[in-house]
């Protein structure tokens, strides 16, 4: 044996020694900040991210061989290679039954292989630079936990790399507004100082540091005196998990790279850890604590959001969520108001609405037509008198300005939010950023690995060349391991691998968007047949209350299923995704937000659309109805139209989503899952008293549920959004509820992300990506629908041409009677009249355009009809055009950018350029004074070439554009 081999075998024994000897040197008083988990054992090494994996349960047959933490791991690994170079046998292990240790062979295969991938997978870790701590012996059984720590030369190569942002020393001073306009913005600040919440950024700064892309080679123009602090922990850990998605394994035939670990089951989850506790005795001030007591918490709603806070803790991505959502809440306000004097307005001339009046009328004798064959009886036109001043709340000129309104407001929102987030973009030093191509999926790289394996097996060698190769094995790993690696690079899925996939998506959208339609079928014919028994009751109660009866019960109907066939709708879409195999996590989450958004829209809205443009259009009339089945008629629309019951569907289904889905399930689902889980551990634990003992950081965290995007939390705004939207003119009341929810919803979201959810890995992100063309689709797509509503839903329309064309004197008497239709009752089919008629009559009533029974072509639509269809396409046309003009005006009249924020970027693009150039001259006095005098004579006769060279970077304002 050697002295080097003596020295390596020395140093592997004080290897083998240092961990044990590190916690023997900390007592409970130095050990204090590692005891929280957010360091590693040595107290001053700050855990940047955890990665956990599965360890095998001790048993009765192999407790002596784990019962301690290192014995396996480090000290019989360790003493085997130092062995080994001594050129000794290993002792001999204890042999036990030899049953049991074939058994235990087998159960160990998969468990060796992953700890193998974790030891090669940790051991590149090391190689780039990342410094690891094990823990395997926690209170949390089944689970270890490797500790990551990234060392500050790390930080500085990976920022350079991600081309992050950081401030330099360089201080300047933000422009601020002169003249009135300062005085209005000072005076606002004063009103509104109790709405901004008690936190360092919560004000707009008079001065901002200058920021440049972190480099290596100019380290000194950032202020690097607290290394500890430069790079924050949401820096650090995105900083981490960047390394970790570059590291792959590479000895085995195909690469697997950290998502395929995590996906293979090497490791079980990886998160970064929430910076501390957030209450509890001597708990130390941290971000995370603030942003509970000034972000999360119900009692400061009223207030504004800690954007910035949010920023800083949970990076760019998440920080424009709220932003946006804070900015939509505060947007809902001024159309709330305006929706709430729409129908306070409706609420103070429903007396004076003179259709309203004529039904309600004493001396109203105008005898209805039954609602329902044989069952129904005749009936009076003032029966209805409840519903017809019931719709005079929503159907009034007033509703047609306020969708007007909605639409500019959509518009200016739109507008605003651009504005918003180039403000954002500034602040938060994201000017010039572009997204960079992600990492691939495990997925993906799983299938490409599948495709390079079918193409191997095809052009698989002949035996005796495989016999050959064969005698070198270390060659023949080495040339397989690269084979592999060349052949997933090379490889990728094309149209034709997806094809399948493709044809399966589209089956099961149509499939689903099918069963949407046939559950609202469904409740048509619940809402048929049950008015029909309801109106065979003995009980007059139930008769008289047969409408509204029927509407809610069919209202909460298609709630339930609509809250049901989200969360399968939501599967499905994510499942149809995974079958497509994106290539990385955005074309991921782009395929699924689409699908998703397709499936929960139309389960949304189908029901609503329905009761909107085709209930009581599809019905016939008297003598000859429409039937589904040859026994149920289609249904009808009440007198006062359909807009009252369009407005019952929309409130309990926009109010149900929101207060069940929305709110109740957020707050109990996760709740439930994190109590599950802590409970499975509990059971799993086998010392009372070590359940009594304080969990680590990392193991609090290991026990609050994933983060899962920010899909789902968009996703309910937008079918909000659509909610606002769409269906206004039915319901203006809508802003006021979707404001009332979102008040709650901001608190709700923050509490969960801040005391719920593992902390997420901060992402860059300029803009909310697809999110914002799904909201201007929404936005064009309900001009267009509020348009229809108010032509063909509502009597708007109808009110006007009778107005204008028929009135004798130009008011709107007798127009209940102008939309009637006479019928003769001798003209029922067989088996269809009333059993039990309550009215002897000769005529009856119903609401339609149609010649009278005397006529020389009776039941025929007469040309009042046409007359009001075609008022109502040229309403459609002109009321869509006008307000998508007067939109694109609200658009080209707002620019993009605030004029202050522009004058900003070109004023940092000038002092960047000044601040180079300063250095340069401090360069070149640095060389003259290091030149003799000899020397610079010679150097002077060169100068003026160089200033020469030199001139145009000094003078010219344009060259800021590189930097």
């Amino acid at each position: 044996m050697t002295c080097k081999q003596d020295q390596q075998v020395g140093q592997d024994i004080l290897a083998l020694f240092h961990p044990l000897q590190l916690l023997n040197c900390l007592t409970p008083e130095e050990n204090t900040g590692c005891q929280h988990g957010l360091y590693f054992q040595d107290g001053e090494r700050r855990v940047d991210y955890i990665l956990t994996y599965h360890i095998k349960k001790p048993s009765s047959s192999r407790s002596n061989r784990q019962s301690s933490r290192f014995t396996d791991n480090a000290f019989t690994r360790s003493l085997r290679r130092g062995t080994a170079r001594l050129g000794r046998t290993p002792p001999p292990q204890p042999r036990g039954d030899p049953e049991v240790a074939s058994q235990d062979h087998s159960m160990d295969y998969h468990v060796d292989d992953k700890r193998l991938h974790r030891e090669e997978f940790e051991g590149n870790l090391r190689d780039m630079g990342m410094e690891l701590e094990k823990d395997e012996d926690t209170k949390t059984p089944g689970v270890g936990f490797v500790k990551i720590h990234a060392p500050w030369h790390v930080l500085c190569r990976e920022a350079e790399f991600m081309k992050l942002k950081m401030p330099t020393k360089k201080v300047y001073e933000m422009k601020q507004s002169t003249g009135v306009g300062a005085k209005i913005n000072t005076l606002v600040n004063k009103v509104t100082e109790p709405l901004y919440p008690n936190v360092e950024d919560n004000r707009t700064q008079n001065v901002k540091h200058l920021s440049y892309m972190f480099s290596r080679e100019k380290q000194h123009l950032f202020d690097l005196s607290d290394r500890d602090s430069f790079f924050d922990s949401k820096t650090r850990a995105s900083i981490v998990f960047e390394v970790l998605k570059r590291t792959k394994c590479t000895k085995a035939k195909y690469s697997m790279g950290f998502t395929s670990l995590l996906g293979s089951g090497v490791y079980t989850d990886a998160y970064p850890l929430h910076d501390g506790d957030l209450d509890g005795e001597n708990v130390e001030p941290n971000d995370r604590k603030l942003l509970y007591e000034e972000w999360a918490s119900y009692s400061v709603f009223y207030k504004y959001q800690p954007i910035g806070l949010v920023r800083k803790y949970f990076g760019e991505k998440i920080g424009l969520y709220f932003a946006w959502l804070g900015l939509y809440t505060q947007m809902l306000i001024p159309a709330s108001l305006v929706g709430v004097i729409v129908f306070l307005y409706g609420c103070a001339t429903v007396d004076d609405n003179i259709p309203s009046m004529e039904i309600c009328h004493p001396k109203n004798n105008i005898t209805m037509c039954p609602l329902c064959d044989r069952a129904c009886s005749y009936w009076k036109l003032k029966e209805a008198c409840g519903t017809a001043r019931a719709s005079h709340l929503f159907d009034n000129p007033a509703t047609v300005f306020f969708s007007i309104f909605m639409a500019l407001w959509a518009a200016m929102f739109m507008e605003h939010w651009k504005r918003r987030q180039m403000r954002l973009n500034y602040e938060w030093d994201l000017t010039g950023f572009e997204e960079e191509e992600d990492h691939p999926r495990a997925e993906y790289e799983l299938r490409v690995m599948q495709k390079s394996l079918k193409k191997e097996h095809k052009t698989q060698k002949n035996p005796t060349e495989i016999a050959e190769e064969t005698t070198n094995k270390w060659k023949q790993t080495v040339q397989s391991a690269m084979a592999g690696l060349q052949l997933t690079e090379k490889e990728k899925l094309t149209c034709r691998d997806r094809l399948p996939a493709y044809m399966t998506n589209v089956v099961m959208m149509l499939l689903m968007i099918g069963v949407t339609f046939a559950i609202v079928f469904g409740v048509i014919l619940y809402r048929i047949s049950t008015k029909t028994a309801l109106h065979m009751s003995n009980n007059p109660t139930t008769r008289s209350n047969v409408r509204l009866t029927v509407k809610t019960t069919a209202a909460i109907i298609n709630l339930v299923v609509i809250l049901i066939l989200d969360e399968v709708y939501g599967a499905v879409a994510r499942w149809l995704t995974v079958l497509e195999v994106p290539k990385t996590d955005k074309s991921f989450e782009e395929r699924l937000i689409f699908k998703t958004f397709i499936l929960k829209f139309v389960n949304a809205f189908t029901p609503i659309i329905y009761i909107a443009f085709f209930r009581g259009r599809l019905v016939g009339r008297p003598g000859s109805y429409l039937y589904v089945f040859e026994s149920y008629r289609m249904e009808e629309c009440a007198h006062g139209g359909c807009l009252m019951e369009l407005c019952i569907q929309l409130s309990i289904t926009m109010l149900g989503k929101q207060l069940i889905q929305n709110n109740l399930f957020e707050i109990g689902i996760p709740k439930l899952k994190k109590l599950i889980r802590y409970i499975k551990s509990k059971r799993r634990s086998f010392q009372e008293e070590e359940r009594e003992k304080k969990l680590q950081r990392y193991e609090t965290d290991h026990f609050l549920e994933p983060f899962a995007g920010l899909t789902p939390e968009y996703m309910e705004m937008i079918i909000q959004f659509g909610f606002v939207t769409l269906f206004v003119a039915s319901f203006p009341l809508a802003p006021l509820f979707a404001l009332l929810n979102n008040i709650i919803e901001i608190r709700l979201d923050a509490k969960k992300f801040v005391a719920e959810l593992r902390r997420p890995v901060a992402a860059r992100a300029k803009d909310i990506g697809i999110w914002y063309n799904l909201l201007r689709a929404v936005a064009k797509v309900a001009v267009i629908i509020n348009a229809f509503v108010i032509s063909f839903t509502s009597d708007f329309i109808p009110r006007l041409v009778y107005q204008y064309m028929y009135s004798p004197d130009g008011s709107m008497h007798d127009f209940v009677n102008h939309t009637l239709s006479y019928f003769n009752v001798s003209n029922f089919q067989d088996g269809k009249e009333p059993m039990d008629p309550q009215h002897q009559v000769e005529m009856c009533r119903y609401k339609d355009y149609r010649e009278p029974p005397w006529s020389n072509t009776p039941y025929v639509i007469s040309k009042e009809f046409w007359a009001v269809l075609a008022a109502r396409l040229a309403f459609v046309i002109v009321f869509q055009n006008v307000v998508m003009l007067m939109s694109d005006i609200v658009d080209w009249l707002i620019p993009d950018i605030p004029k202050d924020i522009s004058l900003q970027i070109h004023k940092e693009k000038i002092l960047m350029v000044e601040l180079f150039m300063k250095e340069e001259q401090g360069k070149i006095q640095f060389i003259d004074s290091m030149i003799p005098c000899g020397g610079k004579e010679k150097r002077n006769n060169h100068a003026p070439i160089a200033r020469s060279r030199s001139i145009p970077h000094t003078h010219s304002h344009t060259h800021a554009n590189n930097f």
